[in-house]
C-alpha cells in the first residue's frame, strides 16, 4: 500500500511539474493566474481521486498507473494514444501561447465555470471508478472481468470518455483561453476512433458485451449518440 501510494503521488508530481513547465514556457510568465487555479484544482481532484483508489480498489489505481502510447497492445490504439498525448499537450500549451499574445481574454465567470467543468468531469469519472473495477487505462479484456451495465453504464457504454470529454472543454476555458476550445474539437475524431475501436475489441473478447451494447442505446451523450 505504501508502495502504491509513493508511485502514484510521484506520477502526480512529475505530471504537475511537465504540465506547469509547459504553462510558463508557453505564457512565457509566471504570472497567469488562471494557470495556478487550474492546476491547483486539477490536482487536488486527481490527489482525492487517487488516495479514494488506493484504499478502496488498489488493484484498480495499479492497473491505473499504466497508460499511454507505450502501454497500449493493439497497433490501433497506440497510433490513437499518441495522437491524444499530443492533443493534450496541445490543450495546455496553446491557451498558454493564447495568454503570452492576449489572443482572447474570458471574463472571471467564464474561467469559474472551466474549473466547474473539470471539477464535474473529475466526478464522473468518480462514478465509473465506483461502478467499475475493471475500468483499465489501456484497452484489455482480464480473466475474471464482466461486463458492466449499471450506474452510469446504464445511462451510456462508455461514460468515462463522456466525463473526460466535460473534463477537456473545461481545461481551455479554465485557462482564459477561447482558442485553445478548437484543440479540443481536433481532438474529437481521436476520441471517437478510440471508443469505436474499443468496443470492436470488447465485442470480440468481452462475452456478454454484445447483448450490452444492443440493450444500451448511446455511446457518449444520451439521446443523441
Amino acid at each position: 500500500m505504501n508502495s502504491l501510494y509513493r508511485q502514484s503521488f510521484i506520477g502526480l508530481l512529475v505530471l504537475f511539474l511537465v504540465m506547469a513547465s509547459l504553462i510558463v514556457l508557453g505564457a512565457g510568465t509566471f504570472r497567469y493566474w488562471q494557470a495556478w487555479s487550474f492546476l491547483t484544482i486539477y490536482f487536488a481532484a486527481a490527489s482525492a481521486m487517487t488516495v479514494y483508489l488506493i484504499r478502496n480498489d488498489p488493484a484498480l489505481a495499479a492497473r491505473r498507473m499504466s497508460g499511454g502510447p507505450w502501454a497500449e497492445r493493439e497497433p490501433a490504439q497506440k497510433i490513437i494514444m499518441s495522437l491524444a498525448s499530443a492533443g493534450f499537450i496541445g490543450l495546455i500549451v496553446v491557451p498558454a501561447i493564447d495568454h503570452r499574445f492576449a489572443w482572447s481574454d474570458l471574463p472571471l465567470y467564464a474561467v469559474v465555470m472551466g474549473n466547474g467543468l473539470i471539477l464535474l468531469g473529475w466526478l464522473g469519472i468518480f462514478f465509473v471508478f465506483r461502478e467499475n473495477s475493471f475500468s483499465s487505462a489501456t484497452i484489455e479484456v482480464s480473466a475474471d472481468q464482466r461486463v458492466v451495465s449499471t450506474g452510469p453504464y446504464a445511462w451510456v457504454r462508455h461514460p468515462m470518455y463522456a466525463a473526460g470529454l466535460v473534463m477537456l472543454f473545461g481545461i481551455p476555458v479554465a485557462l482564459g483561453s477561447a482558442w485553445g476550445v478548437l484543440v479540443v474539437v481536433a481532438m474529437l475524431p481521436a476520441l471517437v476512433w478510440r471508443l469505436m475501436n474499443e468496443e470492436n475489441f470488447l465485442a470480440r473478447n468481452l462475452p456478454g458485451y454484445r447483448a450490452y451494447r444492443d440493450r444500451v442505446r448511446y455511446r457518449l451523450v444520451p439521446l443523441i449518440w
